[in-house]
């Protein structure tokens, strides 16, 4: 049977078993998710999870398979990203010489990610295999708490201020159902509201095809340590003997995992190279924040794999390291292949934008009867 293990602030629950660890980030820690708008270059989260024995020593030779899923769907609270509400973040497998797995990723939107882990041994029978649910919370932005109480307040003040003008004793002149001003009011209204309706379906037009438009932007980045020569965007680099490719999705849509792939082969007899340091970055080239990171190295076979999902509409650009175990008989100079990725943004759902508009409605609603009753019981003066 699977255990559960709560990483919340009471901590871990205690278990004489073999058990997987959350290490980083700490349980006093307050994570906040992707601010798109945010100041400064958001950094990634870090994660460390290491496997232990029944007495807390790490089990060392260990195979991680870890799949991270985002807070579940809630159509009535919704985030900034709906579309990854519910869907896999990142399904990584690799093997930990020391136990214990790294990685970077973003976390895009508030509530409590799943972490399924599952630690076999690489030798049969060392130690019994694991098999884990972690629960990482993370918090809201405050800074959303205090725009939505802006946002309001201001439609509060809308809704006062027309309950109060429609409140009031107004003439009637023959022939009309209500008073000028009071007709001038709910035209105002109207167009506000039909105003606000098309912002919110534009708005989310334009989120979707804006990443088509900065491709084109983007040929000259800095490429790091590399040279022109080792960086090819084709997503194959032939170094030294070697022939390093970019394999599985050249493409992907925000909400839906991607399929990824890094083989390595000697160029001259095709073989695969095993067991050679890998470090793969992913990176949004708009604005230059990275969206995952990890080492790792190659298996038997040459190749690395993993799925990664994508919360933003806009190219990414995936780039791997290639370079040798220390004490390894082939020793060369560390060299990157690297291939753009062209994610495809997805609206949010109908139902989550009228919902949205629903609510600013209310308030509007709300603060209009609010004048009306204050208008109502103002005492006339003679």
């Amino acid at each position: 049977m699977m255990s559960v293990v709560f990483y919340s602030f009471i901590g871990f629950s205690q278990s004489p078993q073999p058990r997987v660890r959350l290490v980083s980030p700490a349980p006093e820690s307050r994570i906040i998710p992707f601010e798109a708008e945010a100041s400064t270059p958001q950094s990634p989260v870090k994660l460390a999870l290491q496997a232990e024995d029944a007495t807390g020593k790490a089990l060392e030779n260990a195979k991680f398979d870890l799949e991270i899923f985002t807070p579940p769907h809630n159509p009535w609270f919704t985030t900034d990203f709906p579309i990854v509400e519910g869907t896999k973040l990142l399904d990584i497998e690799t093997i930990a010489p020391k136990g214990q797995l790294e990685v970077q990723t973003m976390l895009p939107i508030r509530g409590n990610y799943q972490l399924k882990v599952n630690v076999t041994p690489v030798v049969a029978n060392a130690f019994k295999p694991i098999q884990q649910t972690l629960t990482l919370p993370v918090a809201e932005n405050g800074v959303k708490y205090r725009n939505f109480a802006i946002l309001a307040v201001i439609l509060l003040l809308v809704g006062l201020g027309g309950g109060w003008v429609i409140g009031g004793r107004q003439a009637i002149t023959p022939g009309e159902i209500a008073p000028q001003q009071v007709r001038l009011l709910l035209s105002g209204l109207i167009v506000v509201a039909i105003a606000a309706l098309l912002f919110v379906n534009i708005s989310a037009e334009v989120a979707q095809s804006q990443g088509s438009g900065h491709a084109h932007n983007h040929d000259h980045h800095d490429h790091g340590s590399a040279t022109a020569a080792e960086v090819d965007n084709s997503g194959i680099v032939r170094q030294q003997g070697l022939q390093a490719q970019l394999l599985g999705s050249a493409s992907a849509t925000v909400g839906e995992p991607a399929a990824l792939q890094v083989k390595v082969t000697d160029e001259k007899t095709n073989q695969p190279i095993s067991d050679l340091l890998l470090n793969i970055k992913t990176t949004m080239l708009e604005d230059g924040w990275v969206n995952f990171a990890s080492q790792t190295v190659t298996d038997s076979t040459g190749q690395f794999s993993w799925e990664q999902g994508f919360f933003d509409g806009a190219p990414h650009k995936l780039t791997v390291e290639i370079a040798p175990q220390p004490n390894a008989a082939r020793q060369f100079t560390p060299f990157q292949v690297q291939r753009q990725i062209d994610v495809e943004g997805v609206a949010p759902p109908f139902m989550v934008r009228f919902i949205s508009l629903a609510y600013m409605t209310a308030f509007v609603i709300v603060g209009l009867l609010v004048g009306l009753r204050l208008r109502r019981n103002l005492p006339l003066h003679s």
